[in-house]
């Protein structure tokens, strides 16, 4: 039996709470061999455009008070694992599977002091025109950027995790065999201030928290999912090159090539390097319809601290 923090990108997640739990179903399923197999998972997800769109339902609300952006990421951690538990739910019901799932509603720690803080990067909610995201500008001070091609979205602070609040309830329900939902959307960001803990505007990327986490619980690995079967070198190009094994050596010097976009596969790249050349220990990024094959190292990018032995 083995322990692995399972990372899920937006791709497993809807933009309406029906087609939410449609995916997520479809996300149980994918991940029923780990189940099957009895090994200890926890799940990190993102929540990007989900707490964009709840702090947008308060901004423009003409009843509702503003709400603060940490308790934004609060409610999306609450809804997003409950139908993360129902689902699973539903897939135990279906396979007589005996198993608990609990969610557990996370602070991050973050530096007061992290220079994402005065260059705000992390887009949240949904897409606007240029004249739309102005007048925002103006009327709500947030500062908004041109996502890609695809229009302007909010962005925020994107600080990097440095530990996690309820790690001791979280190894806790692991150590009883739960499977456990922590640090929802990369967790809330909080800061100590006065030997108390505030939370801030901000959102942690989910694949640096999912490393971060996988380090707490000694992970035996990190599996990060996502939309693509493998990490590619010049992607979607004619000389497009799939890395199946790659060492932490290797995987450095392709990202000083410049060979992943910021904001796409780098964040997940960085969150794996870390992870690995911390622990020593594998980091596999795969799409979510081959986690099973993932797990046993028959799809997906495996990245490993040294080549072994029958690596070429």
């Amino acid at each position: 039996m083995a322990r692995y923090v399972i990372s899920l990108g937006g791709n497993a997640l809807g933009h309406t709470p029906s087609e939410q739990k449609q995916l997520l179903n479809h996300v149980a399923e994918a991940l029923y061999p780990l189940i099957i197999e009895d090994h200890d998972i926890l799940i990190v997800h993102g929540n990007g455009p989900q707490v964009g769109m709840i702090n947008l339902a308060f901004t423009t609300s003409t009843t509702a008070p503003e709400m603060p952006f940490a308790e934004c990421g609060a409610m999306s951690q609450g809804y997003i694992g409950y139908h993360i538990q129902n689902a699973f739910h539903n897939l135990f019901t279906k396979h007589h599977i005996h198993r608990n799932i609990t969610t557990v509603v996370t602070q991050v720690l973050v530096d007061q002091e992290d220079q994402a803080f005065l260059n705000p990067t992390k887009p949240i909610g949904k897409f606007y025109t240029k004249e739309q995201a102005h007048e925002i500008e103006k009327n709500h001070g947030y500062t908004m950027k041109e996502d890609a091609g695809r229009g302007y979205r909010r962005v925020v602070p994107s600080p990097k995790p440095l530990d996690v609040i309820e790690k001791a309830s979280i190894l806790a329900l692991l150590d009883q065999h739960h499977i456990v939902i922590a640090s929802g959307g990369g967790g809330i960001p909080v800061v100590r201030q006065d030997h108390q803990l505030l939370g801030v505007d901000a959102v942690i990327d989910k694949d640096f928290a999912s490393a971060k986490m996988a380090e707490i619980i000694d992970a035996d690995a990190l599996i990060i999912l996502t939309a693509v079967d493998y990490v590619y070198l010049n992607f979607n190009q004619e000389n497009q090159v799939t890395l199946k094994h790659v060492t932490v050596q290797e995987l450095e010097n392709y990202l000083k090539d410049s060979h992943f976009k910021e904001g796409s596969m780098k964040p997940k790249i960085e969150a794996c390097l870390s992870f690995t050349k911390k622990t020593k220990n594998q980091s596999v990024i795969a799409s979510l319809d081959q986690a099973g094959l993932a797990i046993e190292g028959k799809s997906g990018t495996v990245i490993s601290y040294y080549k072994g032995p029958h690596e070429t």
